[in-house]
């Protein structure tokens, strides 16, 4: 079969499309899918770059986190899918290739108002935001919801689930158009950010003083401190992406004052039962509204397989607004 390969770490030039071996037979709960379309996400290019290396099990060749496809077998313990069943799901790796084998516990079964390339585009950023936003820091309808970098693919998701579910928005970006942009998804306050973030008052000017209950952090670095200003008493900062850097100053005392949560969280590192539960929660609470079609997948571009190079530069340009979808 075919697959994304990464020849050596670095730049984009060393992505090239590989035949390699097909997966073996599944065996107990794994399935076999044939992969349609796989999204592609940041964590790929920091894979391809040598910095975001694959739990063990997985390629650190083969990047790829989220896929859609058709069930093509099925191992003999399987209860949950069969043969010709479209799916889209989430994977360690590996995922940019023509087959995947994986566990059914992983996968959800495509809506019929959706195709697979745009069934591509859930996963990973639904399945991230739904389980920062709402299962780990439980905003409720009463509380907004700060979102940094509120036009990437996660946040786009974290924007749609809270309007979905009635709460406050305020979403902050780099780039005017991406914040104009947010506005047809029902981003209440748009907040610029220049290269010093500074964003702490608007906030508190756009919640009466009381702040964020929950901040969903796709930045991290310099952030922080204004973030520990933004929050509302008990409020909840969900660290999630790591653009900007891995370190900041923290004033402990400001922490303490506001009796605040700071977690941190990540998906792709997690065991695969850790990942189910996520993954059933996004099949209860998500597909459902996915079905209903007041949420949308927001596909930017999507490219073959073969244009990967491409599909790289692009995404490295930071001109997308949501998600890039390879179709396979």
């Amino acid at each position: 079969m075919k697959a994304v390969y990464i020849k050596e770490f670095g730049g984009a030039e060393n992505l090239e499309i590989r035949e390699i071996p097909d997966p073996p037979k599944p065996e107990g709960t794994q399935v076999l899918v044939r992969v349609r379309a796989a999204g592609l996400n940041r964590a790929d290019i920091m894979q391809r770059r040598g910095a975001y290396p694959p739990p063990q099990g997985y390629s650190p060749n083969i990047p790829g986190l989220e896929l859609a496809g058709e069930i093509i077998d099925t191992g003999r313990d399987t209860s949950r899918f069969q043969k010709g069943d479209r799916v889209f799901g989430i994977t360690a790796g590996e995922a940019q290739a023509e087959q995947m084998l994986i566990d059914e516990s992983l996968l959800a079964p495509v809506p019929a108002n959706i195709d697979l390339i745009a069934a591509a585009a859930f996963p990973e950023v639904f399945i991230t935001a739904h389980d920062a936003v709402f299962t780990q820091a439980q905003l409720q309808n009463s509380e907004t919801l700060l979102i940094h970098a509120v036009g990437s693919g996660v946040g786009l998701a974290a924007l749609q689930l809270a309007k979905a579910h009635g709460c406050r928005v305020i979403g902050t970006s780099r780039t005017a158009d991406k914040l104009e942009r947010c506005s047809a998804f029902g981003l209440d306050v748009p907040v610029l950010v220049d290269s010093e973030p500074d964003f702490a008052q608007k906030v508190m000017e756009n919640t009466d003083g009381v702040g964020a209950g929950v901040i969903l952090d796709l930045v991290g670095g310099a952030y922080f401190s204004q973030n520990v200003a933004s929050l509302a008493v008990k409020g909840r900062l969900m660290i999630v992406g790591l653009s900007a850097g891995r370190k900041a100053e923290i004033d402990l005392g400001a922490v303490l004052s506001k009796r605040a949560k700071v977690i941190g969280t990540a998906l792709r590192g997690r065991s695969v039962e850790e990942k189910a539960d996520a993954v059933r929660r996004f099949e209860s609470d998500v597909v459902p509204l996915i079905a209903s079609g007041k949420l949308t997948g927001n596909v930017d571009r999507v490219f073959a397989l073969a244009d990967i190079r491409a599909a790289h530069e692009y995404m490295e340009s930071n001109a997308s607004f949501g998600k890039i979808v390879l179709e396979v």
